[in-house]
């Protein structure tokens, strides 16, 4: 493969905010994503900074986005990983009962898709995650609407399952998010 897989920079908020307007343009977008390429677009630059800093090493916090970034330097696609802790302040979906991550904003250009980018950015983003000091992390999250198959399909090649969770999709409680997760692995627990 000819990407590098890494975090974000805290200075490369101009190439975070033009890939996450990329992914908000994207076909399946109004199924992926729980905001509107409008309503991203009219965010400021301080907000893409913060946002890209938050995410970034340089931020130090319980936030990893990691890119993956082609020989020119471009970016491919995306996935960020949050970390939830059981005292934490709800987001989406049920309560953490464990210490665990949550992956969100996964995203890979349409040209760039079939190449494993999706795979490669998942593992940079779990290992991340099981790399943590303590208190573990005892898995890792995601949700996937119901009609987005083709995202399904890549979690389960990568590994994540159905828990049976659902939560109704936020602006449509008729549609619903499946919850998929991965649990640490094995050789990796205390």
């Amino acid at each position: 493969m000819d990407y590098v897989i890494r975090a974000v920079r805290a200075d490369e908020w101009q190439s975070a905010k033009e890939l996450r307007l990329a992914a908000l343009r994207d076909p399946v977008a109004p199924v992926a994503f729980l905001e509107t390429y409008e309503e991203g677009r009219q965010r400021s630059d301080d907000f893409w900074r913060e946002r890209t800093l938050g995410a970034s090493e340089e931020g130090g916090g319980r936030v990893r986005q990691f890119v993956a970034e082609a020989p020119d330097g471009s970016w491919a696609g995306t996935v960020t990983v949050l970390i939830e802790r059981p005292d934490d302040e709800v987001r989406f979906g049920a309560a953490a009962a464990v210490h665990q991550a949550h992956v969100v904003a996964v995203f890979v250009r349409p040209e760039a898709r079939g190449r494993g980018l999706a795979e490669e950015l998942f593992r940079a983003g779990t290992d991340w995650a099981w790399s943590l000091g303590e208190p573990l992390i005892e898995r890792v999250r995601l949700y996937v609407h119901e009609d987005n198959p083709r995202a399904a399909a890549v979690y389960r090649r990568i590994g994540f399952v159905p828990t049976g969770e659902t939560v109704p999709m936020p602006g449509d409680p008729t549609a619903r998010e499946l919850e998929y997760a991965v649990a640490r692995p094995s050789d990796l627990r205390a």
